[in-house]
């Protein structure tokens, strides 16, 4: 019998949050992101609920843009990701696409690394959730228009249920998170604060 989406395990998605795209100091590639991060207190809610999530068993998952060497595992060929071997940038092994420390993964957590925005192309992810048991999967992420939107849409195609925790979101530019949040990610996926998924682990 085919077991319905929400009544599978859950997991928490952490999705790119890198030195790169969170802090700033030398390696810093999008001052207006890191900017917005910092004004919304991004990091600090996702490290609260990251913690919550380990101490409720919860599976979780780091999901990072980082590159081999050769950069043909890149999936994403748009213009727009040109950059990243014209730089030899994100780099899986470079200092700009390590985790933040905050954040940093635990031994059991596996860290997939995707060459696209979305967590799920060219990645084992879906795979690996499924494997799991999951049949939820609760994102945060940057930026909110890119990887957290792209990967709930592919979450929901697939099958699965999706709950975004806004407050651990953040885009480069505040009127696209505020469309994304409001408009197109509540047609695949339950829009809410941390303090309320955390509340009910």
């Amino acid at each position: 019998m085919t077991q319905a989406p929400t009544q599978g395990r859950t997991a928490l998605l952490m999705l790119d949050y890198q030195v790169a795209l969170c802090e700033r100091g030398e390696h810093m590639r999008m001052p207006p992101l890191v900017e917005q991060i910092e004004r919304r207190d991004v990091l600090a809610v996702a490290e609260r609920t990251l913690a919550a999530a380990r101490d409720a068993g919860l599976y979780i998952v780091h999901v990072r843009l980082a590159f081999d060497p050769s950069y043909e595992l890149r999936t994403n060929r748009t213009a727009r990701f040109d950059v990243y071997p014209r730089e030899r940038a994100m780099l899986r092994d470079a200092p700009g696409a390590r985790i933040v420390s905050a954040l940093a993964p635990l031994p059991a957590e596996p860290v997939v690394d995707k060459g696209g925005v979305g967590a799920f192309t060219g990645t084992p992810l879906l795979e690996m959730l499924l494997g799991a048991g999951v049949r939820h999967i609760v994102l945060g992420g940057v930026a909110t228009n890119l990887v957290v939107e792209s990967t709930a849409r592919h979450a929901a195609d697939s099958g699965l249920a999706v709950t975004v925790l806004e407050d651990m979101c953040a885009s480069f530019d505040p009127e696209l998170h505020d469309v994304a949040v409001r408009r197109i990610l509540p047609m695949f996926a339950a829009v809410r604060t941390a303090a309320e998924f955390a509340a009910e682990l």
